[in-house]
């Protein structure tokens, strides 16, 4: 019977540190898009990519249309 002056504090401590947990989860935002992950995932990212001819020379300075090259 003495167990008990010592479980109850110690399940109502933990449960203490069980919310304090479960409100900073939600305030930080942990559970804003449950189902954003989901659909992400099954995205297909088949847009084609630019080919390397079309890209301007990275190599080059660009010319910023006042005559002066930085």
């Amino acid at each position: 019977m003495e167990i008990l002056y010592m479980l109850i504090p110690m399940a109502v401590f933990i449960m203490v540190i069980a919310i304090v947990a479960f409100v900073w989860t939600v305030k930080s935002g942990q559970y804003d898009d449950l189902e954003g992950p989901a659909h992400r995932i099954l995205m297909d990212d088949d847009d084609p990519l630019i080919p390397r001819s079309a890209r301007p020379p990275e190599d080059e300075p660009k010319d910023d249309g006042d005559g002066r090259v930085p």
